[in-house]
């Protein structure tokens, strides 16, 4: 078993809000949720409208399948919004 696990910060320029840095987070998870298999949650930075961090994870048979899942879904969070940080690790159990 392998789990994939990814810390993606994202900027939020140009957000003035609490409550529009929420839209954004909800979309982006709603997005991934429903397009992908993983788990995806706000992690950090919960007070600051102009920065969230996500956590992402994935469990798989293999090695390949867990780095191209989680891969395959942070390019698809980067077409929704800007990128600022991202941390990956493989777990192997």
């Amino acid at each position: 078993m392998v789990i994939g696990i990814c810390k993606i910060a994202l900027d939020l320029h140009g957000n003035s809000s609490l409550k529009g840095k929420r839209k954004v987070v909800k979309s982006v998870k709603d997005r991934v949720k429903h397009r992908f298999n993983v788990s995806i949650a706000e992690v950090e930075d919960h007070d600051f409208h102009q920065r969230a961090v996500l956590g992402m994870a994935v469990v798989s048979a293999d090695s390949a399948h867990a780095d191209s899942q989680i891969q395959t879904v942070s390019s698809f969070i980067a077409e929704q919004a800007l990128i600022s940080d991202f941390q990956f690790e493989l777990v192997h159990r």
